[in-house]
């Protein structure tokens, strides 16, 4: 196939590609350690190498992105990745041993679990993060013995073909291989013939995947999104929740899967709150519209969807009160699509802005009495990506918390940060998300867990008359085996 078609390729090229990758798989057979090791330091190497030609198309898809935070989050992030699951691999690959049942056990049978890979693995790479959130699960994928296909995103087309061209270097196209095109694209992709499908992306678009790999039953991984919402406790430190807070939001400004959409606090410590935030933003962006630091908003679509809520806010009186330290005029921009850090301040849940996730620089602030009242508010929503908690991480409230609400994942005192331990699961639930990946939970998600069971050499079927013709001795067996 030519790298021609790869663009824009057709539902049976692309299958095509697939069944290519099965009989590679088929005729490994067992894929070695060394083997799984030497794809990720491939991986490794074309990330690191190319690091700022992946900066640099990024800025280019963004009209303009901070250098320093797709390093940080694209280049470091995705390596620390790689390197933590090379590490691993040869413990991870190792069987489990499992009990065989009573009395079984005791005359010798055996029970264990082998991971073996599932074969092939599509990869459904989102906009934010174009690298980080095709390699991250490439590298569970790979780590667990599988081949690779992959859809880039669209809207990042500088970053698809970049990341294409050093594929087709680095692998042979039987190992991992990438299309590039539209939705429609996407759209045929999800339902291609796959071992396995992992997905990040919005809610809405993560129905029509599931769907879609429906047809074939094809096991999917979904990462999606939602309104990730903060508890301000009022033990919390005001200025450092804020500090940290802010901090979390400005990272691709906002347009984060893990981005805390609004902030719950308390009646009596929101102005404080607020004139933390507001003090946090002048501190690290005294100027935004020609600040290297300040992300730009992905295109023209979302920097006019964004705007779309904060007006809606306004007419519905809301209280809109944007961050913009130097009073630049954000109308005339010309390539980029940067958007002033914006606050809605008890909003109702009838704005866009409490309906819709944000996925930019809007937060919103929204007062409360009692404890009680932050946990009701946010149970009666679709449970979201993430929550965060600012206070006593060892008091009865953040216990309170963990234990009446149900998120994909936590982080107490900071935002985002549980993404960034590879040894715990990053995933949703719900309507943010379906199974997990990240460290084991990535090579177990892109496994077959297979059950293996050595039978014991003594016949107890027979010595205890459970075989044809049943009779007193079969009756006696069963009465001595059924007990409560």
């Amino acid at each position: 196939m030519t790298v021609q078609q790869m663009i824009n390729p057709s539902a049976a090229e692309m299958a095509k590609v697939v069944e290519q990758q099965r009989l590679a798989y088929v005729r490994e057979g067992k894929v070695a350690a060394e083997v799984r090791m030497e794809r990720l330091d491939r991986l490794i190497t074309l990330v690191h190498d190319h690091k700022d030609e992946f900066a640099l198309a990024m800025s280019a898809d963004f009209g303009h992105r901070s250098t320093h935070q797709s390093l940080m989050a694209d280049i470091y992030s995705t390596l620390e990745t790689l390197k933590h699951t090379k590490k691993q691999i040869a413990k991870w690959m190792k069987p489990e041993k499992r009990k065989a049942p009573f009395p079984m056990g005791l005359f010798g049978a055996k029970a264990r679990i082998e991971y073996q890979p599932k074969g092939v693995v599509g990869v459904l790479g989102t906009w934010n993060f174009p690298i980080s959130t095709v390699i991250g699960p490439l590298c569970g994928i790979l780590a667990a013995g599988n081949r690779a296909v992959i859809k880039y995103s669209e809207v990042t087309p500088a970053s698809a073909e970049l990341m294409d061209q050093l594929f087709k270097r680095y692998f042979k196209r039987d190992e991992v291989a990438g299309f590039l095109g539209g939705a429609e694209i996407g759209a045929a992709f999800s339902a291609l013939p796959l071992d396995h499908l992992i997905f990040t992306g919005a809610t809405g678009i993560g129905r029509h995947v599931l769907r879609a790999a429906a047809e074939n039953l094809t096991p999917v991984t979904l990462e999606l999104g939602g309104k990730s919402p903060v508890i301000i406790s009022s033990a919390a430190d005001i200025e450092e929740s804020a500090k940290r807070i802010m901090t979390g939001k400005a990272l691709n400004v906002g347009q984060v899967c893990l981005s805390p959409d609004y902030v719950l606090v308390p009646e009596d410590l929101k102005e404080r709150f607020i004139d933390a935030l507001v003090e946090q933003v002048k501190t690290m962006f005294p100027s935004m519209l020609n600040n290297p630091d300040y992300t730009s908003v992905i295109n023209p679509r979302h920097q006019q969807r964004l705007l779309s809520y904060l007006e809606d806010a306004r007419v519905k009186g809301g209280d809109v009160r944007e961050i913009n330290p130097a009073n630049e005029d954000f109308s005339q921009q010309k390539g980029v699509q940067k958007i002033p850090m914006t606050l809605v301040v008890d909003p109702s849940d009838e704005m866009l802005v409490m309906q819709e996730e944000m996925f930019g620089p809007l937060l919103c602030i929204k007062s409360y009495q009692q404890i009680e009242q932050a946990i009701s508010y946010i149970n009666s929503r679709p449970r979201p990506l993430a929550l965060y908690y600012f206070g006593d991480k060892n008091g009865q409230e953040v216990r309170k918390v963990l234990d009446s609400t149900c998120s994909g994942g936590v982080t107490i005192n900071d935002v985002l940060v549980h993404v960034s331990c590879e040894d715990l699961p990053f995933g949703g639930i719900g309507p943010s998300g379906m199974g997990s990946y990240h460290g084991i939970e990535g090579f177990k998600t892109f496994s077959h867990a297979r059950s293996v069971y050595t039978q014991t050499k003594i016949n107890l079927q027979a010595l205890g008359g459970m075989i044809p013709p049943y009779g007193d001795k079969c009756d006696k067996t069963l009465k001595g085996m059924i007990k409560k």
